[in-house]
């Protein structure tokens, strides 16, 4: 394939590519972003696999639906910023492990569970980090398990191993945080003491739907 211009994949010390205290250039840094749009392509495929294999064989597809995403360069900058990090590009491998994103919806707890163990029986598939916001939630209600995995990108010259945050959740769960960040959004996260203590209790009432859902679920599978 014929392509103009720098190429983006050509291998050179991340430290030379950016300099205090602003990036040099975003498009370096755009040029670097690429291997983290990669990550979460492998990764997308692998749980479209998961799911259809799985919905084949048992008749029941755990993953609802996923989306995905790669921080602005922008948005990467700001976040050293208030970090008081060097902005450059082993600082961002290093430090940010939130670079790429993937959010797996799934109808049941089960099914967050389930397709957690699934991905971290893929042999090129690295877990570094769990926190399991569904068995003990954040003050506020929140409920999600957050996965920082590592997974191989193989260039034309060399491997890159690169992290990806998955978020997985239930519909429920989705719905709650989603309302959630969009009024938080509105109040420019200074919200009543009482508008908060709401917010709590309707991510309990979230999380009395999922339990029930999924005894149901459970009554239909025996």
């Amino acid at each position: 394939m014929e392509t103009t211009g720098e190429n983006p994949l050509v291998r050179r010390s991340r430290s030379e590519l950016v300099g205090p205290p602003v990036f040099e250039d975003y498009r370096r840094l755009s040029q670097f972003l690429l291997v983290y749009k990669f990550a979460v392509e492998e990764l997308m495929t692998k749980l479209r696999i998961l799911s259809e294999e799985f919905d084949f064989v048992h008749r029941h597809d755990p993953i609802e639906h996923i989306t995905h995403r790669v921080k602005r360069p922008e948005a990467i900058v700001e976040k050293l910023r208030r970090k008081g990090l060097r902005p450059d590009l082993d600082t961002i491998a290093e430090h940010l492990d939130d670079v790429a994103g993937v959010r797996v919806v799934c109808p049941f707890v089960s099914d967050v569970y389930g397709v957690q163990e699934m991905l971290g029986r893929q042999h090129d598939v690295k877990i570094l980090r769990t926190k399991d916001y569904i068995a003990s939630p954040k003050p506020n209600g929140y409920r999600s398990l957050h996965l920082i995995v590592q997974i191989p990108v193989f260039l034309s010259d060399r491997v890159e191993h690169v992290k990806v945050e998955v978020q997985m959740r239930t519909i429920a769960m989705d719905f709650w945080a989603t309302l959630e960040h969009k009024l938080f959004y509105k109040y420019d996260d200074q919200v009543p003491a009482d508008f908060a203590d709401e917010l709590a209790s309707t991510a309990a009432v979230a999380a009395q739907l999922d339990a029930r859902m999924e005894s149901l679920h459970r009554r239909l599978h025996r």
